[in-house]
């Protein structure tokens, strides 16, 4: 049975959905899950976490995850996992980590945008080649601002 809750952020609402106590997803600024049932309890210690992260206490997440993909995404997934707080990385370097080849690149990016476990496994640390803030499932601006609070970009100038 599928549960989730809610939590606030400085990026907005974060809906976190689970099964049998495991984290499935989590995604910023959609509406909760159709078929799960709300239930606080289970994610006591992702909202910690979450709290911790954004309080710049906490620079990676240990959660019991269990999010639903294709060995090809799990490849992907796991190079971005690995990407360090406070670093960034592209797709073409994560396809090279993968052993996929340069026709790929797109695939690896698919995958990546692909990515059910938002800021748990940090695809907004993936840039493109020339340094520009492409694509993020929850937008550009929530990226820069990820990016921005790990320290991985300086906050803009106005």
């Amino acid at each position: 049975m599928s549960v989730y809750t809610t939590i606030d952020s400085p990026i907005g609402e974060i809906v976190l959905t689970g099964t049998g106590g495991a984290l499935t997803s989590v995604k910023i600024g959609v509406p909760a899950p159709n078929g799960a049932t709300r239930d606080d309890a289970p994610f006591a210690e992702t909202v910690r976490q979450f709290a911790e992260y954004f309080a710049g206490d906490r620079t990676a997440f240990d959660l019991d995850l269990r999010p639903s993909g294709t060995a090809f995404q799990h490849r992907v997934w796991a190079e971005v996992a690995a990407v360090p707080y406070g670093k960034t990385t592209t797709y073409g370097e994560i396809a090279a980590r993968i052993g996929a080849p340069r026709d790929r690149i797109r695939a690896v990016g698919a995958a990546v945008g692909a990515n059910p476990l938002l800021i748990v496994w940090p695809c907004h640390r993936v840039i493109g080649a020339g340094g520009a803030l492409t694509g993020y499932a929850a937008g550009i601006e929530r990226k820069r601002f990820l990016l921005t609070h790990e320290g991985a970009l300086q906050p803009a100038l106005i």
